[in-house]
């Protein structure tokens, strides 16, 4: 029963629908579909990308020595790729040097040197953000490693932040390879990073590089939560 002077909103046209609905499936002695839930959210992981060092065979050879290998220390998240034991020591040059450089593996056709922007400036090295591969143009440096050393004519780079994701994973955020996204970060120095490149393949897994610059200046360590936006 309506109360005297209550005011009835019309039903909705998907409400009207839905009583239809639910009345024929009843005529019929079916039970209605439930409704289609949304698709949760895949796990998006963050992690801060410290300054590291990829390495082709003969550099591998002209710092490690003949035979060498690159060892295992720790898998990481993306499928096949591992911060080695080795490790080596670049020079700039300001004669300054960045000791203790991990090696990633596995070993490259070519060498690669990323750095975050206070990395580079204390070495003395202009170094361009650039999406890893793309080193032609870019400055070079000294590596030392415990059998010998190697002028690097180019390969040092700011690695521009991007975002790794499987083909369902940017169907999900609505993305495809080379499209850009933006990270939100809530912490008590919280903010947005713009420019995030889409990388898709299905051997990629959710997750977002940034340098340590980028982590610090958001304070990633304490966030409450981040999450991705198409940009």
């Amino acid at each position: 029963m309506v109360a005297p002077n209550a005011i009835s909103a019309p039903l909705s046209r998907a409400a009207v629908e839905a009583v239809v609905r639910r009345v024929v499936y009843a005529q019929v002695g079916l039970v209605p579909p439930a409704d289609s839930a949304p698709a949760p959210a895949p796990r998006l992981v963050v992690n801060v990308s410290a300054r590291h060092v990829h390495l082709d065979e003969a550099a591998l050879v002209a710092l490690f020595g003949a035979g060498a290998a690159l060892t295992v220390q720790k898998d990481l998240y993306q499928e096949g790729a591992y911060a080695a034991e080795q490790s080596v020591t670049v020079f700039g040059p300001r004669k300054q040097m960045i000791a203790n450089v991990r090696v990633l593996g596995p070993l490259r056709d070519h060498c690669q040197v990323e750095l975050a922007f206070s990395d580079a400036r204390f070495v003395g090295i202009d170094a361009p953000v650039r999406h890893s591969g793309d080193i032609a143009g870019t400055p070079g440096c000294y590596l030392v490693g415990p059998a010998g050393g190697m002028a690097l004519e180019y390969g040092v780079i700011r690695a521009a932040r991007h975002v790794h994701m499987s083909p369902a994973e940017a169907e999900f955020y609505d993305v495809r390879k080379g499209d850009f996204m933006r990270l939100v970060v809530d912490s008590d120095q919280g903010g947005t990073l713009n420019g995030l490149l889409c990388r898709v393949s299905d051997k990629e897994r959710l997750e977002v590089h940034v340098d340590t610059d980028e982590g610090n200046a958001l304070d990633l360590v304490h966030a409450r939560k981040v999450h991705l936006e198409r940009q």
